[in-house]
C-alpha cells in the first residue's frame, strides 16, 4: 500500500475537498481511472475510480473466483463418475435423428 500511496499522481488529499476542487478531481478520477484520497497523517481514507475501472475490477475478481472454484472442482474430478453421452441420450429419450437434426453451433 505504501508503494501506491507514494506515488503522488494516484493520491489526493483529502483537504483538496474542502477546498471545493471536487469536480477537478472527478475528472481527473474519469481520465486517470483511479486516486487515492488520503488524510492529513498521509493514510488512505478511501480510493476513487472511474465506472470503467470499477466494471474491470470487478470482472477480474469473479474470473478469479470462478477460476478458485474450477480449479476445486477439478481437484476432487474422478472419470470412473463421467456417463457416456449415449447413455444420457437414451434417458432422455434424445434419437440420433433428432441430434442429426439439429444446426451446427461454432464454438468460439
Amino acid at each position: 500500500m505504501d508503494a501506491v500511496l507514494n506515488g503522488s499522481s494516484t493520491t489526493v488529499p483529502f483537504s483538496a475537498f474542502e477546498e471545493g476542487k471536487a469536480r477537478q478531481i472527478f475528472a481527473e478520477v474519469r481520465r486517470s481511472g483511479t486516486k487515492i484520497v488520503i488524510n492529513d497523517d498521509d493514510s488512505a481514507e478511501c480510493i476513487l475510480m472511474s465506472p470503467e475501472e470499477y466494471l474491470k475490477m470487478s470482472d477480474d475478481y469473479n474470473d478469479v473466483r470462478l477460476m478458485a472454484v474450477a480449479e476445486d472442482r477439478l481437484s476432487r474430478f474422478d472419470p470412473s463418475c463421467l456417463i457416456p453421452a449415449e447413455e444420457v441420450y437414451r434417458t432422455l429419450g434424445i434419437t440420433q435423428e433428432e441430434l442429426d437434426a439439429m444446426p451446427e453451433v461454432e464454438l468460439e
